[in-house]
């Protein structure tokens, strides 16, 4: 860990890289049919402290119950569901030596208790499953083999490769790969298993004996790679689903369509098709069957920003009209309640993602919460509470109760849970200011517990990614109180091109991602260094993804920080767009001219600050030449005056085997050691103390 002389007040979890990786981390929540059972998940280091295991958790809906544990897989579990008779479903791998346990399968948990057993196989591994209110059958997403005849072939195509020590790939279309691995020669498929009558796991006939698991039936052997990132959800009676459906339409681009695909046949029919100004997704089947909300997003051009509005298609008539016209807010999570007259939907706001209603024959938007970014919300079936996670900068991930009894004055609970709010090392407040051109900038401040005027804190401005999104929710990844805990001041802004503020605060910064998000930054700056308990002489700057291109902008054009680390960043523009993971995206949107004029790589020769780089080699989003380019030519080429022996204050702190993000525990706690010794060095004068397993 890095020693920095700041005083310490206090002796928290973000004082020691160690206690930090060891917090649980709360994700996913799924509600049983009845009501009465809440399930989430819960990830704690592995005995070695080199990754994370979930466990399923059952948490009491009426808040008075302690939460208890439900799983103990060595290797983790996810993907909780329900079965309408209130049977467990989870995707997990539980290896016992032999090769055909090692891909993650389907597995259940009978309502009334007793061992897990395995439910459904597939050679590929199941990856997801869905499942209705109603009825009898059970969606499972897993990939297979394009030219495999069935789950016997798979299983001998799968196993030939593997033999044959065969990793070859041949793509007849775009794209090859997301995020962090390649796509291909598998692709997703969606397959049904039938339950017993009631939808129960216990009297399931399908399958030889009842330990055996039961059979898929393909419902899409001819998806190719139409599944491909694509969402989908099931009717409540599970007859039918709804899916996004991505179809090439030349020149290496791919559109979103949705179709409707019937689980007892297979059959598929298209309901909605896009063109070259829109495409359609997240789509949402209501209660009743008759209603399928939607997210239509209007294409975005090298002159406009996306406009994702939301929409409702009848199923029966095929007329579709949009709802919550005039919203200026872009729809995240949409969920129906009981009665199909009104959808929950979560929308970014003001540095929140609150939880609003939408009322389907008026249009009317509600906001129903106050603090905290919501995710992950499920209904009561009858309507009269949901529940969801909660997080901020304050708080990481927390089960909650929102009781809907009244609208117009929600109450929010948070319910009995494995995990407590960690102690903070200091705290969170608000501020804001005027850009240039009028425009309100708001961001987050995190403090150390003891900034004052009589001794200030140093200034870290940490640049959120997107460039499409905001700091509202907690983030394990981009943790600013470890900063806060060495004794930075952390300031998390809000600029051009941040959502939640409405579609003008968008297209003020679209196409000019060096203009007003450069500007709003330096304004938010600015506001911030004026208080008495900053120390506006000692200041940084980072940011990852499209933060980390603004690292690079600010680097390039001012000299007020000391220190700048840039993780996962683009750097030429030209370079970045065709060798990205969705190049097809980004051609939208980068005219030539955008790339000439705001590509950080132009004015390299003007940067005189100390730059730490960060880079992923399975980063395909911002790809590893990117990093590598920026590297090379930061030290060939930029203003920082070098030492008479060719040394340079500048440092590459490069992952072969991470991508994007750093994710290992133990990598994490080397990036925050190195970034910390590099801010503790450049902004504090100070000598940081780099990882011993570096070398």
């Amino acid at each position: 860990m890095c020693r920095v002389t700041q005083p310490r007040q206090q002796s928290t979890p973000f004082h020691d890289l160690d206690e930090y990786v060891a917090l649980p981390r709360l994700a996913g929540l799924t509600l049983s049919p009845d009501g009465t059972r809440l399930v989430t998940g819960v990830s704690v280091l592995d005995d070695d402290a080199t990754r994370y295991v979930t466990a399923l958790w059952e948490i009491d809906p009426g808040g008075e119950r302690p939460a208890h544990r439900l799983t103990r897989g060595a290797t983790g579990e996810s993907q909780a569901r329900f079965t309408p008779a209130g049977d467990l479903l989870f995707v997990a791998s539980r290896p016992d030596g032999s090769d055909a346990d090692d891909k993650p399968a389907l597995w259940t948990i009978p309502s009334h208790g007793g061992e897990a057993r395995v439910l459904a196989t597939h050679p590929g591994g199941v990856e997801a499953t869905q499942t209705g209110q109603t009825g009898v059958a059970v969606v499972v997403q897993a990939s297979a083999m394009p030219r495999a005849a069935g789950l016997a072939d798979e299983e001998r195509l799968r196993k030939a490769r593997k033999d044959k020590k065969v990793a070859a790939i041949l793509h007849t279309g775009y794209p090859v790969r997301h995020w962090d691995h390649d796509l291909g020669p598998a692709a997703p498929r969606l397959y049904a298993l039938t339950l017993a009558d009631g939808g129960a796991v216990a009297g399931t006939v399908s399958a030889a004996t009842a330990d055996e698991p039961l059979p898929l039936r393909d419902l899409t052997p001819d998806a190719g790679t139409h599944l491909v990132r694509a969402g989908h959800d099931v009717a409540p009676d599970s007859s039918f689903l709804v899916s996004e459906w991505r179809v090439p339409e030349g020149r290496a681009s791919l559109r979103s369509d949705l179709v409707r695909i019937d689980v007892a046949t297979g059959a598929r029919t298209t309901l909605l098709t896009a063109d070259e100004t829109v495409e359609y997704g997240s789509p949402r089947i209501s209660p009743d069957g008759g209603l399928l909300a939607y997210v239509r997003r209007e294409r975005s051009t090298a002159e406009h920003a996306p406009r994702p509005t939301l929409w409702l298609l009848d199923l029966t008539t095929g007329d579709s009209r949009p709802v919550a016209e005039g919203w200026d807010r872009w729809p995240g999570q949409t969920r129906w309640l009981p009665d199909s007259g009104g959808l929950l939907v979560v929308a970014d706001e003001d540095g929140r993602a609150p939880v609003f209603h939408v009322d389907v024959a008026s249009g009317a938007v509600t906001r129903l919460t106050d603090e905290g970014a919501y995710s992950d919300v499920v209904i009561a079936p009858d309507g009269r509470a949901a529940y969801a996670l909660r997080s901020s900068y304050g708080y990481p991930a927390e089960v909650v109760r929102l009781d809907l009894a009244d609208l117009s004055a929600v109450t929010v609970t948070a319910l009995r849970a494995p995990v407590d709010r960690p102690e903070l090392p200091g705290r969170l407040t608000e501020v804001e200011t005027t850009a240039e051109d009028g425009t309100r900038v708001r961001s987050w401040l995190a403090l150390p517990a003891g900034a004052s005027a009589e001794a200030p804190a140093p200034l870290l401005l940490w640049i959120h990614g997107g460039p499409l999104g905001s700091w509202n929710a907690w983030s394990w990844r981009w943790n600013p109180w470890l900063m806060v805990a060495q004794g930075f001041a952390v300031l998390l802004p809000d600029p051009a091109l941040s959502t939640g503020y409405g579609q003008e605060m968008i297209e003020r910064g679209w196409a000019r991602w060096g203009a007003e998000p450069y500007t709003d930054l330096m304004a938010a700056t600015d506001a911030v260094v004026a208080r008495g308990d900053i120390d506006e002489t000692r200041t940084g700057a980072m940011g990852g993804s499209f933060g980390g291109y603004m690292a690079n902008w600010v680097a390039g054009h001012t000299d007020r920080f000391k220190a700048i680390v840039t993780h996962a960043s683009l750097w030429s523009l030209e370079n970045f767009g065709p060798s990205t993971d969705a190049a097809y995206h980004w051609s939208r949107e980068m005219s030539p001219k955008m790339q000439e004029t705001y590509s950080p790589h132009r004015f390299v020769s003007q940067i005189r600050t100390p730059m730490l780089v960060v880079h992923g080699d399975k980063d395909y989003r911002v790809p590893i030449g990117e990093g590598l380019r920026l590297w090379y030519e930061v030290l060939a080429s930029s203003g920082l005056p070098q030492a008479a022996d060719g040394s340079t204050p500048h440092r590459f702190l490069y992952f072969p085997d991470e991508n994007h993000w750093v994710l290992a525990p133990q990598h994490a706690k080397v990036w925050y050691q190195v970034v910390l010794g590099f801010l503790t060095e450049h902004v504090l004068n100070q000598t940081g103390e780099l990882p011993e397993l570096l070398g």
